[in-house]
């Protein structure tokens, strides 16, 4: 359904039959050709970006094991954002700017990595404390010297720059072609995570109990952390820094369904990638032909919700 809302909603309103027409015979009228060459893949994008950010949040926060944690909280928004924007000050292309966003994430992973590097590595044997609050002031710490980098560039930056500077890094989709590496993103992170759903819902009671129930620690921290990375690199580079959707998703969906990753996972990924679409969808409608960055929709709709959700508090799945 919101699949259908995608393709029929924007400057030009498609009726159900006029869209499957469409979509029949795309090379026969206009609609075809707006439909397939600019909707769908426009789509099939945030889809894939809603569901990569809301995975890698989930991944999180289990990784940090905090509620509060998201996708960009080690950093690696800041860092794609300077990539990007610094593309973006230089005057450079498209290609370039997605280039400049997904090395500046991949820095923020390798110096979060670097510096945290013994609390990936240790087995926490003994005592009640585990690495995840020194990991968490890691990516603290290093999202303040990224933030401090985009204020500076954002101040040199020229009239005519500021505004696309400033839509990319509150998340936007307009001209985004390429849509296949996000969605294949989004299976691979999904394929690589849920067969440790079970380790990782032991994870959640300690280090200490993991460990002694047989997980192996460390490697499971190192893989949670590298697929959460991954797939935050790909959500920024396709679509800027939309923010919003890798914190709420899976907090709203615990209390709603439960703490079993099993379930939590999955249904993450289907539920972030829903949320974003029809989020988009509403940004280039609500004042069509204008369109609005989809960070700020997300953010509008999912607060008054997620407020909601906490007055219901956890659902009766435990």
């Amino acid at each position: 359904m919101a699949f259908a809302l995608a393709l029929a909603s924007g400057s030009m309103h498609l009726a159900p039959t006029d869209l499957l027409r469409a979509l029949v015979s795309p090379s026969d009228s206009v609609a075809g050709e707006i439909v397939t060459r600019l909707r769908l893949p426009r789509a099939l994008a945030a889809f894939a970006v809603g569901g990569l950010l809301a995975l890698a949040g989930a991944l999180m926060q289990v990784l940090l094991r905090n509620p509060l944690a998201d996708p960009y909280v080690l950093g690696l928004s800041g860092g794609a954002a300077v990539g990007a924007l610094g593309a973006m000050l230089a005057g450079m292309g498209a290609l370039a700017v997605n280039l400049g966003a997904s090395a500046g994430a991949l820095a923020a992973v390798a110096l979060v990595f670097t510096f945290a590097r013994r609390d990936f590595a240790r087995q926490q044997l003994y005592g009640a404390l585990d690495a995840s609050p020194r990991l968490l002031l890691t990516g603290v710490i290093m999202a303040a010297g990224w933030g401090a980098l985009i204020t500076l560039m954002l101040t040199l930056a020229p009239q005519a720059r500021l505004r696309g500077m400033l839509f990319w890094l509150m998340g936007d989709l307009n001209g985004v072609e390429s849509w296949a590496p996000a969605l294949l993103a989004l299976a691979g992170a999904l394929a690589v995570s849920y067969p440790a759903a079970r380790d990782l819902n032991v994870l959640l009671r300690g280090e200490v109990l993991a460990h002694a129930l047989g997980v192996r620690v460390a490697p499971l921290r190192r893989r949670i952390y590298l697929v959460a990375s991954v797939a935050t690199a790909l959500a920024v580079t396709t679509a800027g820094a939309i923010g919003f959707v890798g914190l709420v998703v899976p907090h709203a969906l615990r209390l709603a369904l439960g703490n079993d990753q099993r379930v939590l996972l999955p249904a993450s990924a289907l539920a972030g990638g829903t949320l974003l679409l029809l989020a988009d969808t509403a940004a280039r409608s609500l004042l069509a032909p204008q369109q609005l960055p989809v960070g700020v929709i997300t953010a509008l709709v999912g607060v008054p919700a997620f407020m909601f959700l906490l007055t219901r508090g956890p659902g009766r799945k435990k």
